[in-house]
């Protein structure tokens, strides 16, 4: 039957494992839109252990970079498989920006854990979220989030991964003292600008590979430029140069390399509110992307529902508990996924080929490093501005519900964290409505989380305290 329709023996099966036809995709369409992912989030692979292995723990030692990559493309493959069999949506998984730079810059830099130590505070916040995901009570906060605020949400990663993509293609530039336009005579900026506008014609045209194709198209013009100028483009140190080596053996020295000594060295509860913490940003960084991407891959129900979120948070809390196992961070969904679901992805098949593609970089990593951050930006740029076209379903009129999801959007990019966003959004949400007496609109799980952000932005006074 699977030949006289058409269909090969493998597409047969693909079909019945992803059910590719009753969500209106076809294999094709899948395997574009899971390269398009994975090239939009594979500066991870190189991102990662430049924040994980550039800094020394109180003992002096240091991550090897090369042992990273390891780990970082070990753990998104899995993950991304798993998330992409176990889910069925195009989700992919990889060691989360922000929650890396909390593993260094707060727990090593600052708490001045070892290494090991740090990692064992993630596998402490990963197990601890994978027994919410159980018992059912990650997603009941999940499905208490006012819809307003699940678009709010949404709208906001947009500008968020919008505002990377501006400072990654060199339009705009983000100091302490203030965000300035950038030097857009540069040649790295006016080719990214060039890309930004034909990757933007390949979209409004409606070509599925439209991001990809920009992606390639940039990154050959980039080697083209650094091969005329002799290397001084001035591309990231690495990128836009064709490698001499291929082929590269994986590292394996972090793998298993954690503890929990934190507990001693900083005292339990001290400890635990570290690891809350860092299970926070985890916890609704994870919530806003899942959201986001099911908004805009039409998933989410009338009543803002995800369908099988459950086992989406399922996946998404083990592999942040892989993550600190194998020493590449915690691991979260990523909202570059919204680029695979741009280009027509809409089943686990895209992310499959995401993992599939993270398990072979561990081999060609040499060749994940051509593409320099200028070819990424435009499609995160385009991403963004298709996720926030959801913020045009908030009714604005209505402060209590347009404040909130206000603060929520521009909170992400200005303070360079999701979770502040969320937790301010939350906040002044329960606030307003407590004030006009409709607290009994606000359903059990966000008063629990409402406690949890509050222990978050008071977690400096509360240490103080307990000191």
């Amino acid at each position: 039957m699977a030949e006289a329709s058409g269909v090969s023996g493998s597409g047969a099966w693909l079909e019945r494992l992803f059910r590719l036809r009753e969500n209106r995709t076809t294999v094709q369409t899948e395997l574009v839109a899971g390269l398009t992912t994975f090239v939009t989030m594979a500066y991870i692979i190189f991102v990662n252990p430049l924040i994980l292995g550039s800094l020394p723990d109180p003992t002096g030692a240091t991550l090897s970079k090369a042992a990273v990559m390891t780990a970082t493309c070990l753990t998104a493959g899995v993950m991304s498989l798993l998330m992409g069999l176990y889910s069925n949506y195009p989700i992919a998984v990889a060691a989360g920006m922000g929650l890396n730079a909390i593993v260094a810059y707060e727990l090593v830099g600052q708490h001045r854990l070892t290494w090991a130590g740090a990692m064992g505070i993630i596998v402490v916040e990963g197990a601890v979220i994978t027994l919410l995901v159980l018992g059912g009570i990650r997603e009941a906060i999940m499905n208490s989030i006012p819809l307003n605020l699940k678009r709010a949400i949404g709208a906001g990663i947009g500008l968020f991964i919008a505002f990377i993509g501006l400072q990654q293609a060199g339009i705009v530039t983000f100091t302490p003292e203030r965000l300035a336009m950038g030097d857009i005579t540069r040649l790295p900026t006016v080719l990214a600008i060039l890309s930004l506008i034909v990757t933007a014609y390949l979209v409004a045209r409606g070509v599925k590979a439209g991001l990809l194709f920009g992606i390639l198209g940039t990154t050959l013009a980039a080697i083209a430029a650094n091969a005329m100028t002799g290397g001084n483009a001035g591309f990231p140190p690495g990128s836009a140069v064709l490698p001499t080596q291929v082929v590269a053996l994986p590292r394996t020295d972090t793998i298993g390399r954690f503890d929990f000594s934190a507990f001693a060295l900083m005292g339990i509860i001290p400890a635990a509110l570290v690891a809350f913490s860092v299970m926070l940003s985890d916890f609704f960084d994870t919530i806003g992307t899942v959201v986001a991407i099911g908004e805009q891959a039409g998933y989410v129900g009338p009543e803002g529902t995800l369908p099988r979120a459950r086992r989406v948070l399922l996946v998404d809390s083990v592999a942040a508990m892989m993550g600190g196992m194998t020493g590449s961070s915690s691991a979260t969904s990523y909202i570059e996924s919204a680029a695979g679901v741009a280009a027509g992805g809409r089943t686990g098949l895209t992310a499959a080929v995401v993992g599939l593609c993270f398990l072979l970089a561990k081999f060609v990593n040499p060749l994940a490093g051509v593409v320099p951050q200028q070819a990424v930006a435009p499609a995160l740029i385009i991403v963004g501005v298709l996720m926030f076209g959801v913020a045009k379903e908030i009714p604005f009129e209505r402060i209590e519900e347009g404040l909130p999801a206000f603060v929520t959007m521009v909170l992400m990019p200005f303070t360079t964290s999701i979770t502040n966003g969320i937790a301010a959004g939350f906040l002044l949400y329960t606030a307003i409505l407590l004030l006009l007496g409709r607290g009994r609109e606000i359903r059990l799980p966000m008063y629990v989380a409402d406690l949890g952000f509050l222990i978050y932005f008071l977690r400096p006074v509360i240490e103080v305290w307990l000191r």
